[in-house]
């Protein structure tokens, strides 16, 4: 990823994803099964009526989802496979806005064979709420801000190509 936002955090499939390049994705944290990251949200991110366009959260929560679900260090068996969304489905709860800082959280909730359910949780906070953060942490209320959105992912392990 030629200029990516990352906060000390990386993972091999950032290498080449320009989507997450351009929105401005910050990764604060990455393991097995587990991401955090978070972006500022733009005047181009914006729908008609002002608010964060809904494609864009369902970008941002997808990202969050891809991170989490493959490996950050794959083992030689893992490095032929990849996995990706087998399904998925968000509940926008509340809108977002321009200069808001908007955070994904993402957890494993399930995982057997080459399935997986995953769970992210999408935060929005005005920017001056975020200011005391460390750029690798959670602001340092530990709040990542108000609920917005819950996306519920379902993964599928397959043969890289």
């Amino acid at each position: 990823m030629a200029e990516a936002a990352l906060s000390g955090a990386t993972h091999p499939i950032l290498e080449n994803d320009y989507a997450s390049e351009w929105m401005g994705i910050e990764v604060l944290a990455v393991s097995d099964g587990h991401a955090t990251i978070r972006m500022t949200l733009r005047q181009e991110m914006l729908n008609g009526f002002g608010m964060a366009h809904g494609g864009m959260i369902f970008a941002f929560a997808d990202s969050a989802f891809a991170l989490a679900c493959n490996p950050v260090n794959p083992t030689p068996e893992e490095a032929d496979s990849i996995t990706v969304a087998a399904g998925v489905d968000i509940n926008f709860l509340k809108p977002a806005y321009r200069g808001q800082v908007i955070t994904a959280v993402a957890n494993r909730r399930s995982s057997s064979g080459r399935s997986g359910l995953y769970d992210i949780q999408i935060f929005a906070a005005d920017a001056d709420t975020q200011h005391g953060a460390q750029p690798d942490s959670i602001p340092s209320s530990g709040n990542p801000g108000e609920l917005i959105a819950e996306f519920r992912g379902r993964s599928r392990t397959i043969p890289k190509k």
